[in-house]
């Protein structure tokens, strides 16, 4: 009796072992998820992507009393109390921002300035796209829970290439 409990527990331990170690190694190395209809990979990892390198080395000089980033038609961006950046952005970041010039210059991970309704929105590029309307961007805020609908790029008026707290 007492050998068929401690075989019970081992197995239901093993069981217990063996599929956490699967849904690890499915979600962490983007093989096929086992079980679909949940999201394991975002409680592994709940990293955004992080944006593209904008500011190359050379760009940045140091000195004993100033430093200088040498950024083309860069401008500051002030930001809303929203909340819906943090805890990446808040009211009181300094943020470097540039015009794009081309569609080509967003990347997923990267955060743009969008006007909604005649509102300036500033979220994380999550995912683009393409449909019969041309090429769209997916944002979403940092610490929102769902995501922006479809940007275009005329909707778009800088992307944030730095943010200095």
């Amino acid at each position: 009796m007492k050998l068929n409990k401690v075989l019970y527990i081992l197995i239901i331990f093993l069981l217990g072992f063996l599929s956490s170690n699967l849904i690890n190694y499915y979600s962490v190395y983007g093989l096929e998820n086992p079980f679909p209809s949940l999201n394991f990979s975002g409680l592994l990892n709940s990293s955004k992507s992080a944006p593209h390198d904008f500011v190359k080395e050379n760009q940045i000089q140091v000195f004993d009393d100033k430093l200088v980033i040498n950024i083309p038609n860069a401008s500051i961006s002030e930001y809303a109390p929203t909340g819906s950046m943090k805890p990446t952005l808040d009211e009181h970041s300094n943020g470097i921002r540039i015009v794009p010039k081309s569609e080509n210059e967003i990347h997923i991970g990267d955060i743009i300035t969008f006007e909604e309704d005649g509102d300036l929105i500033v979220h994380r590029v999550i995912d683009i796209g393409e449909d019969s309307n041309g090429k769209y961007f997916i944002t979403k805020g940092d610490n929102n829970p769902v995501a922006d609908g479809k940007i275009r790029f005329k909707d778009i008026k800088y992307i944030t290439i730095g943010v200095i707290w």
